[in-house]
């Protein structure tokens, strides 16, 4: 193992310590209970980030950061707090239509969790992922193609919305967000959340993977990152 895959995975254990151990996990439950929105801001920005930088290191082999990392953090903590609305949204709509008799399973947490999580995902989820792939390729952009005019119509155009709905939309949704997010409404309220930007560590992997057979990493120029090892 290389000193760059231990400080990862030491940051990463470090984190999930925080959350297992009695005394901080009360300071973790108070602080994300007290303000939702900054603690959605953080886990997003901390873990999501961290998934980024797992799958440059399995595309390409080696630990890279990523050009216009900071902007990437912001938006991902951005979707961070809409996610933390988002489910209360869905979890609470979901949890009174069952009640009501307008969807069934009333009394399990299972099926509450699984309608919760298959409605937002074929509701919600497709509009922010499209939102972070437009976002995200306004921000590699911005450093592969200097001299051109970033605008709305240049960028849809760079994205391969093909591959977008082929894999991400068709594939990843229901192999993998609905069971994931089924386990995810399971948890206290207080967990929901930060499970949802632990999953997007497992995310990475599966894309990098997928891209990595696809396209022999051929996607990711080495010249849109910084290689820190």
């Amino acid at each position: 193992m290389k000193r760059n895959d231990f400080l990862w995975l030491l940051l990463l254990v470090g984190l999930f310590a925080f959350v297992a151990i009695p005394q901080t996990r009360e300071v973790f439950i108070g602080f994300t209970t007290a303000h939702p929105y900054v603690g959605g801001f953080l886990k997003f920005a901390v873990l999501a980030t961290m998934g980024e930088l797992l799958a440059i290191r399995t595309l390409i082999g080696e630990w890279a950061i990523p050009k216009g990392v900071g902007y990437k953090m912001i938006v991902w903590g951005f979707l961070g707090m809409i996610i933390v609305l988002i489910f209360g949204i869905f979890a609470a709509g979901v949890g009174g239509a069952i009640d009501k008799g307008l969807l069934p399973g009333k009394g399990s947490l299972l099926a509450f969790a699984f309608l919760t999580s298959l409605i937002m995902n074929i509701t919600f989820a497709p509009i922010m992922m499209i939102f972070h792939r437009i976002t995200d390729t306004i921000i590699d952009l911005k450093y592969t193609d200097k001299g051109s005019r970033i605008n709305v119509s240049y960028v849809i155009d760079k994205v391969d919305w093909g591959k977008f709905y082929s894999f991400v939309i068709c594939k990843t949704i229901p192999f993998f967000w609905i069971p994931a997010h089924t386990l995810t409404f399971m948890l206290s309220p207080e967990y929901r959340v930060l499970m949802a930007a632990g999953l997007s560590l497992a995310l990475g992997l599966i894309l990098a993977f997928a891209k990595k057979k696809a396209t022999q990493s051929s996607e990711l120029p080495q010249q849109n990152v910084i290689n820190v090892e």
